[in-house]
């Protein structure tokens, strides 16, 4: 119980952070409070953002959770997030007149690409013991860049004013809308239905008992015959699954087209997303929400406080500290004790000698 409250713990601590430092920059705390939590979701609009942006951050968290409870570290969603638009984006732009087919075939090349871009690793782990950790990550950087070459080379629009960006796509590419006057579309319903297999596979499938039993206790899934290889590339793989559909979403949603950045951070933040809702399907989904008002809420105290973009940066990074800390009080106790003069006395002798070789 105490681990399921670990992350209410750390909003906690969070807002009370947020408290002294709304105060210490001479702003008034509820007043922040309100432009921040509260005004970004006063209307259905709001709503429909919060919806829209928590969408990419369950899809890639989903993923993430899968390999996490393995103890696999995908730290590249990000990079996986920018090849699965890449690749959905290419389809788009190669058959703008494309008919109902076209949204799955783009789905399905997002999530092709963001395998095998978390393929990567995952061989190089499997094959050669290579740190899955760096190996993920670094290649953020090279995705980001492969997606600013191509919309500054082949893929730019020749009618875009040499702006870095790709042509429009055409209706029968981009997501529908789910309420009217907002951005909201049907990548929400995907996200909501990963959730569910996610669950699916994590509670009620062999592999996923297997995967956590891996997590759990290696030395058991050795005896047990467990496929150490097999977890990693399941891991990796779902991953990079749910990251490319993300990037799919964020191109044929609310960005319609290909741009160098095709998201603000949101395969980072997606990590604190599944360590936030402890690593469960249902938990990341409402972890999600609470990240996606971060996001939201950073871009309101912006407008009405001035304050910098980065406070959302700070908000993330807070919750991740508090959080940890939590988990650290809730399984380990700390004991102040006071030491014995029996324990001191090896340590006053050890003094006394060096300080005897010193005179002399």
């Amino acid at each position: 119980m105490m681990g399921w409250m670990s992350p209410v713990f750390a909003a906690a601590g969070t807002l009370l952070l947020g408290f002294l430092l709304f105060s210490g920059m001479g702003k008034h705390p509820l007043q922040a409070f309100y432009v921040f939590f509260v005004k970004p979701i006063d209307s259905s609009y709001g709503i429909g953002e919060l919806l829209l942006k928590a969408t990419p951050l369950t899809l890639c968290a989903v993923g993430l959770a899968a390999g996490y409870r393995a103890n696999v570290w995908n730290i590249g969603a990000e990079g996986q997030l920018s090849i699965g638009a890449i690749c959905g984006g290419i389809i788009a732009l190669a058959f703008p007149e494309g008919g109902a087919w076209l949204l799955p075939a783009m789905i399905a090349t997002g999530a092709a690409g963001g395998m095998a871009w978390a393929a990567i690793p995952a061989w190089l782990k499997t094959r050669f013991n290579a740190n899955e950790i760096l190996v993920s990550l670094m290649l953020v950087y090279v995705a980001t860049l492969t997606l600013s070459l191509l919309v500054h080379g082949p893929l730019r629009d020749p009618e875009g004013f040499n702006f870095p960006q790709s042509k429009m796509f055409g209706d029968a590419a981009l997501l529908p809308n789910l309420l009217p006057q907002t951005r909201l579309n049907a990548g929400f319903l995907i996200a909501l239905g990963v959730v569910v297999l996610a669950w699916l596979f994590m509670n009620r499938s062999l592999n996923g008992f297997q995967m956590r039993v891996a997590g759990l206790a290696p030395a058991a899934a050795r005896y047990a015959g467990i496929s150490a290889k097999r977890t990693i590339w399941v891991g990796m793989l779902a991953g990079g699954a749910t990251a490319g559909i993300a990037g799919v979403g964020e191109a044929a949603g609310p960005i319609g087209q290909l741009l160098p950045s095709m998201s603000p951070g949101y395969g980072f933040a997606a990590i604190i997303v599944a360590f936030v809702g402890r690593l469960h399907p249902f938990g990341i989904l409402l972890a999600s929400l609470l990240m996606s008002l971060l996001y939201l809420g950073g871009e309101s105290a912006q407008i009405a406080l001035a304050l910098p973009s980065a406070v959302t940066g700070l908000f993330q990074g807070t919750l991740l500290f508090f959080l940890l800390a939590a988990d650290v009080l809730i399984n380990y106790r700390v004991r102040m004790r006071r030491a014995s003069l029996a324990a001191l006395q090896p340590a006053m002798i050890n003094v006394q000698s060096r300080k005897n070789a010193v005179d002399e």
